[in-house]
């Protein structure tokens, strides 16, 4: 699959998770570039790799494809929700083309053309488009959860 539409695919998931969950698959955070919006760390990994996503995703090969290396590691399992929601999103969309995809993306409030540069896109923003209810309840249970997060992080470090 070319990257550009796996990052989409990824990015209207974790959009349609707060639609209906008020909570995202990834926690990834958002960005708006020339192609449509993008899970910005998502996107770091794509383009530079890291030990965990090069062990289980390709580089882009030279057509800017990536695939799967192997199955999926054990431990790290998506709920069955989150599981049901992806293949939601690839029955809607996988089988377009990316530019169709980009087309799509480009149609969502939140995104704002960068202009060959990429332009953050809060929760908020996000939240706001899909009119969620409670979304400013929503961003600070999220902001506390990273809080709690980073404490923990520095902890055991």
């Amino acid at each position: 699959m070319h990257y550009i539409k796996l990052l989409k695919l990824l990015y209207i998931a974790d959009r349609q998770a707060f639609a209906e969950w008020g909570i995202p698959i990834s926690h990834d955070n958002y960005v708006s570039m020339d192609n449509g919006p993008v899970l910005s760390q998502t996107y770091n990994l794509v383009k530079e790799g890291g030990r965990f996503w090069s062990q289980h995703i390709s580089a882009p090969f030279a057509d800017s494809e990536v695939e799967l290396l192997g199955a999926p590691p054990k431990g790290k399992k998506l709920s069955v929700a989150e599981e049901n929601l992806l293949r939601r999103i690839f029955d809607m969309h996988g089988r377009k083309n990316r530019w169709d995809i980009v087309d799509y993306v480009h149609k969502f409030p939140e995104w704002r053309d960068p202009h060959g540069s990429s332009l953050p896109i809060g929760v908020g923003e996000i939240l706001q488009a899909l009119k969620v209810p409670d979304g400013k309840a929503i961003l600070a249970e999220l902001e506390h959860e990273r809080r709690v997060e980073d404490r923990l992080e520095a902890f055991c470090t």
